[in-house]
This record gives structure tokens, sequence and C-alpha cells, in this order.
């Protein structure tokens, strides 16, 4: 679980409900485009990488009680996560580049807009945690997980944010999509490897 490749992939699974979101926020960003771009790439990034050190040390905590079934709990949470991502991309229609334009702009809730910015960071980043949890059964590295995450979802968000007025909406959906399945596929992997070695 420790191996560059696997870490990007990670690192992609768990970008693109940020990277989704970044396309609607650029949408609707007054600033100079690629100042805002940097702005909202920057603050996905960073709460998407704060994220899994939160689940890290709960997975942590937890280690001792579960060191039996750790694996399990690590494929059983990847599984869950990726499983809810694609669902909520067939759930519900995707919304139309003018609907996250003014969901940006305006924002469920009245307030600055790097108000808004912060709270639709946060929202994208839960799964993250859940994640966390998983990165600790398996031993991964924190810091190069987290170093993955925050560069991976800083470039996707940055570009989503650029591309947020022009892109099709069927962008942000499948890689919601594509997303979902990767982590669900991680998961199995690192399933498949500690029973491969009988543990």
């Amino acid at each position: 679980m420790t191996g560059f490749t696997t870490l990007l992939a990670l690192a992609f699974g768990l970008s693109v409900d940020a990277f989704a979101a970044a396309l609607g926020k650029g949408a609707g960003e007054r600033a100079t485009p690629l100042i805002g771009a940097l702005r909202i790439g920057f603050v996905f990034a960073a709460m998407e990488a704060l994220m899994p050190v939160v689940g890290y040390l709960i997975g942590l905590a937890l280690a001792n009680w579960v060191a039996g079934v750790d694996h399990w709990i690590a494929f059983v949470l990847l599984a869950l996560v990726g499983l809810h991502m694609v669902w909520q991309a067939f759930k519900d229609e995707p919304e139309t580049i003018e609907d996250r334009a003014e969901d940006a702009a305006n924002g469920p809730i009245k307030g600055p807009r790097w108000v808004h910015l912060g709270l639709a960071a946060v929202a994208t980043s839960i799964d993250a945690t859940v994640v966390g949890v998983s990165l600790a059964m398996v031993g991964t590295n924190l810091l190069a997980a987290c170093i993955a995450i925050f560069l991976v979802t800083f470039t996707m968000c940055t570009v989503g944010a650029l591309i947020g007025r022009k892109a099709g909406d069927w962008l942000g959906h499948w890689a919601e999509v594509a997303g979902g399945i990767v982590l669900i596929v991680i998961g199995g992997l690192i399933l498949t490897q500690h029973l491969s070695q009988g543990i």
C-alpha cells in the first residue's frame, strides 16, 4: 500500500469529489481566472490532505483492537467510500455548469465567498477521513500519502476551476465514478495481498 503508483491512484480517487466541486467554483469565480483557480486548488488540496491525518490517528488508536482483521476493515472502508461515490454520481441528475456557478456564487449560507469555499472543501474531504483510518490499518507512510493527496488534488482542482465554465457537465460526473472505482480496486488489492500472505 506504500507504492508510489498506489499512492497516486489513492490520491486521484480522493480528489475527484473536490475536482467536481472545483468545476462549479470555477464557473462562479469572479477573481482573475488563474488567481481564483490557484486559491480554489489550494483550499481543496489543503483540506483533502489534512483529513486523512485525523482518520489515521483514529486508526492508530484502534489498531490494537482490530489487528487480526485490519485488512478487512481497510477493504470495507475503501469499498464503501468508493461505492458511495459511484452511487452519488448516478443518484441525481448531474448539475449543469450554470447550476454550479449559481451555487458557487451564492452558496447555501450567507457569508464571505471564502467561507463558501471552505465549507465546500470540508464537505468534499470527509471521505478522506475514513480513508485515513484505512491507511493506518495497513501501515501506509502518512507523510507520503498526504503529500501525494495534496499535489494531485491541487493540480486537479486548479485545472477544474480553470475549465469550469467550458467543461461539459459530464466531466465531473464521470470523474466521480472513476474515482469511486479506483478506491474499490485499491481496497481489493489490499485484501488480496494480505490473504495471499496468509494474514
